[in-house]
């Protein structure tokens, strides 16, 4: 098992963010795939089509993000923890992602990079 921890600037504020993160319609409008999403801790969820599901375990309103990622029949949880603070230019965006499976491991990471963070990045700088 890896951990993957990095952080992402999102030229909107941590509310919008935020948002973009928890309301099925705004996830659907950046990823272009229906999403089902809830904010109610214990809740399931399903992105990219059912490409991403797990539970849903924490929430902050704009500041903190917190779910479960499933893998097949792994033992331990792949836990997700987002968490949002200001910055200058909108919001700094803190991921981690741990227990992630090693045979997983650079597909999660490319996706984090490119169609997670990186869609959401270049849906709010397109705008």
């Amino acid at each position: 098992m890896k951990d993957f921890k990095k952080y992402y600037i999102v030229s909107e504020s941590p509310d919008m963010v935020y948002k973009a993160l928890t309301n099925p319609v705004i996830l659907g409008l950046w990823t272009g795939e229906e999403a089902e999403m809830s904010e109610e801790p214990g809740s399931e969820f399903s992105l990219w089509g059912g490409s991403i599901t797990g539970k849903n375990l924490e929430f902050i309103p704009d500041k903190k993000i917190v779910q479960e990622w499933y893998f097949g029949e792994q033992t331990e949880p792949s836990i997700v923890t987002i968490l949002l603070h200001e910055h200058k230019q909108g919001t700094s965006v803190e991921l981690r992602h741990t227990n992630i499976p090693d045979e997983d491991y650079d597909d999660i990471v490319s996706g984090w990079n490119s169609e997670y963070f990186g869609a959401l990045i270049d849906f709010y700088t397109q705008g």
